[in-house]
């Protein structure tokens, strides 16, 4: 029997690895593939092309990136068109986007499939190999081996490759509201990643119910899901959005996003490069792709459309397992019911008694309450320490693997040993705790987050096995192994994925969830003779983990410590600083800041997670002009004053951003597209970002209250600092790489207009 407990304990371990390893396609080089497969090494071609160089837009690289991608599609034998034009989107972010596009034309009528990512990459020094370049390379890779297949699909597909969707999904603003195609689109398959690396998850993006989507996602048959229905409520917890969303909002038009999270520090840094992508993520992508192609290339889009929602999640072998909303209350009280009529067969059999049922609430209570508040505390904990990973805004570390493996040992070791203390108490007698505080979870998620009411699932097989040890004293341990297999296999990755795409903030996801897979998987453990054992062992894991995790928490060349510097001259005080995002600075923007660097006074631009400057220092004065202002037309008609700029730089910039006192603005144009009323509702004090493209101009049409004074406080920056003939700044260490998502390496003027 002690061989058998170990043997079966084993076999756990494995089901975990299993869990993780079963998410994905491993990749093996296959540049020789059939030409109608899909080739993760020919796709690789594409992402190398791609990443060169940073290709944000108004950056050189950006048209070259583009053509590119029409000279692949054109080699396909595909037409290809530019569809070009102002948007601002939902953000008050103006630019000029270039969507590209190309179609197949199939032989029936109706509603057409679009394949979609983005070739912008995220602004100012991404190389964007993974966001988007993936994307842009499992589409031009699928839709080659698709056409060797089948040139003559049944329904037409639309590709495009959209542009600005870093800056505010622009180019899918554009071509939903101004392509005619939009109209024709029957389901959309968009490719993204806000990482590296990692198994790529699959979320819904429907209007109405998920039924169908499901249903058809299902006879597609992909081999490698990664999906569930509580994937889609994280996603919209996360402070982005992607070009599907505008599809789903302004289009009502049904879809399918493809992305991957892990590697999360590789984010719009100038680490998202083609040798960092992760391969087996890309071949990942690519068994998504081809299997739906297939599929809705010949299946009726015109009827995706559902009122009725589906509870699914993957599973090894079984893949993707699906029941409707209608079911959830049904399992949830049958399972309720079971454990009554469990309760009272325990009692009924003497094998349950009162004092020890309440003795089992004290050891649930007490791990939940310790590693819930180490996991709460954990990035407090780990940005005292190590302050400069407070400057690493993405929130994960590079050691952010090794954080979640150390917090994980540690809520084990808690686990079992403050089990191990009850020992005493029989494992039926310190089970029915658990079981409530999970019949609890369930019945609140069934009420209140339905898209997780798959969480019952697992609950059944603890209830199986709590049949088992009310009937049987010294139950077979692979018996209870198979009923703890539901538990380990659907909540062992969640474990590892709420801190990856959340952030190491959502530690304490982690700890919590492994505290209570633990209860769901006690019956088996309750069998074990070594908890103490067991407990002793996790501890010294995570002492060893932990040491791991600090010799690699330093900065170097391979995990290199992001860093921020910016020249700012405000024409309207007639001084210049040096301004800084940097929590710790490092020596190359330390000898610009110095010893006398200071708190800066209120926001001065705005930034992505509304990171502030954190320090800034006097400068010296450079000539840099601000630009120049044409007032057009200043009028008053009724109530209202309408007044319209023209704004033109008198130096090469990347961005213009302006910002207003809290007066309304009842209406507002910018370079001819009206921002909308909700927007300007809701604006704070920021009325447009224009990243420019070729150097153009910026016009401004606004309305507001006759009686009200007017200030719009202008910040145009150019991404030049490193390299303006002004400046002697020199190159950053290679064990540094430029702050993301905050204006960075950028001279930037401050220039206040007034309308009294």
């Amino acid at each position: 029997m002690k061989f058998s407990r170990s043997l079966a304990l084993i076999l756990l371990l494995f089901a975990v690895y299993w869990s993780f390893k079963s998410l994905m396609p491993s990749y093996q080089p296959d540049e020789d593939l059939n030409l109608n497969s899909f080739s993760t090494d020919r796709a690789l071609v594409h992402v190398k092309n791609i990443s060169l160089e940073p290709h944000a837009i108004g950056f050189p690289a950006h048209e070259k990136v583009k053509s590119y991608i029409v000279s692949e599609l054109n080699k396909m034998g595909l037409e290809t068109s530019i569809q070009e034009g102002y948007t601002a989107g939902d953000w008050g972010n103006l630019s000029k986007a270039s969507n590209i596009l190309a179609r197949i034309d199939g032989t029936g009528n109706g509603k057409a499939l679009l394949l979609m990512s983005h070739y912008d990459s995220g602004p100012h020094s991404s190389y964007g190999a993974s966001d988007a370049g993936s994307g842009v390379a499992t589409v031009l890779e699928g839709i080659r081996a698709f056409l060797e297949e089948n040139p003559n699909p049944k329904n037409d597909i639309i590709i495009l490759i959209t542009d600005a969707e870093e800056l505010g999904l622009n180019g899918a603003d554009l071509f939903v509201k101004k392509h005619p195609w939009a109209k024709e689109v029957g389901l959309a398959l968009n490719f993204e990643a806000r990482g590296s690396g990692g198994p790529s998850y699959m979320l819904v993006e429907t209007n109405r119910g998920n039924g169908n989507l499901i249903k058809t996602f299902k006879e597609a048959n992909p081999k490698y899901p990664v999906a569930n229905s509580l994937a889609y409520s994280i996603y919209k917890m996360l402070p982005n959005d992607t070009d599907l969303t505008v599809f789903r909002e302004d289009g009502d038009i049904e879809g399918f996003n493809f992305a991957f999270i892990d590697d999360h520090f590789d984010y719009h840094t100038a680490l998202d490069t083609y040798e960092r992508l992760d391969r087996n993520t890309l071949a990942h992508q690519g068994s998504y792709l081809m299997p739906l192609l297939t599929y809705f290339s010949e299946a009726d889009l015109n009827n995706l459309k559902s009122l009725n929602d589906e509870v699914y999640y993957n599973l090894p072998v079984y893949r993707m397992v699906s029941y409707p909303f209608e079911w959830i209350w049904p399992m949830f009280g049958f399972a309720v019911i079971a454990f009554i009529l469990l309760l009272v067969v325990g009692f009924k059999k003497q094998v349950l008694n009162l004092p020890d049922i309440f003795k089992g609430f004290i050891p649930m209570l007490i791990t939940l309450v310790i590693n819930g508040v180490v996991g709460y505390f954990c990035w407090t904990i780990i940005t005292w320490w190590y302050p400069g990973f407070k400057d690493m805004l993405h929130g994960f570390t590079y050691n952010g693997h090794l954080y979640i493996a150390v917090y994980v040992l540690f809520s084990l070791a808690v686990c079992f040993y403050t089990y191990n203390k009850f020992r005493k108490t029989s494992t039926p007698n310190i089970l029915v705790a658990p079981m409530l505080l999970w019949l609890i979870i369930c019945g609140l998620v069934a009420q209140y987050l339905k898209g997780a009411s798959f969480f019952i699932v697992p609950v059944f097989g603890v209830l199986a096995a709590f049949l088992v040890v009310i009937y049987q004293e010294k139950p077979n341990p692979f018996l209870l192994l198979f009923f703890a297999l539901p538990a380990v296999l659907i909540f062992s990755p969640f474990i590892k994925m709420f801190p990856v795409g959340l952030g190491l903030k959502m530690m304490v996801a982690a700890t919590v969830l492994t505290t209570l897979l633990f209860f769901l998987v006690l019956p088996f453990f309750g069998q074990l003779k070594s908890k103490g054992r067991l407990s002793y062992l996790f501890i010294l894991l995570f002492f060893g983990f932990g040491i791991a995790s600090h010799i690699q928490s330093n900065f170097n060349d391979k995990r290199p410590k992001p860093s921020s510097l910016i020249y700012v001259y405000d024409e309207d005080k007639d001084t210049s600083v040096w301004a800084t995002y940097d929590q710790v600075l490092i020596g190359w923007n330390g000898q610009f800041l110095g010893e006398n660097k200071r708190k800066p006074d209120g926001e001065t631009i705005s930034s992505k997670y509304r990171t502030n400057l954190s320090y800034i220092s006097d400068a010296p004065k450079k000539d840099i002009p601000t630009p120049y202002i044409d007032k057009t037309l200043d009028t008053i008609i009724g109530q209202n004053r309408m007044i319209e700029i023209c704004i033109t730089p008198k130096r090469k910039v990347n961005r213009l951003e302006v910002f207003t006192n809290p007066i309304p603005i009842q209406a507002a144009k910018v370079n001819q597209i009206e921002l909308s009323s909700y927007f300007l509702e809701n604006r704070r004090s920021k009325l447009i970002t224009h990243y420019i493209t070729n150097n153009d101009f910026t016009e401004l049409a606004l309305t507001f209250p006759k009686d009200s004074v007017l200030e719009l406080t202008l910040y145009e920056a150019s991404n030049d600092l490193l390299t303006h003939k002004d400046f002697s700044v020199p190159e950053r260490p290679q064990n540094s790489i430029p702050m993301p998502f905050v204006l960075n390496d950028a001279i930037l003027t401050i220039k206040t207009l007034r309308f009294e």
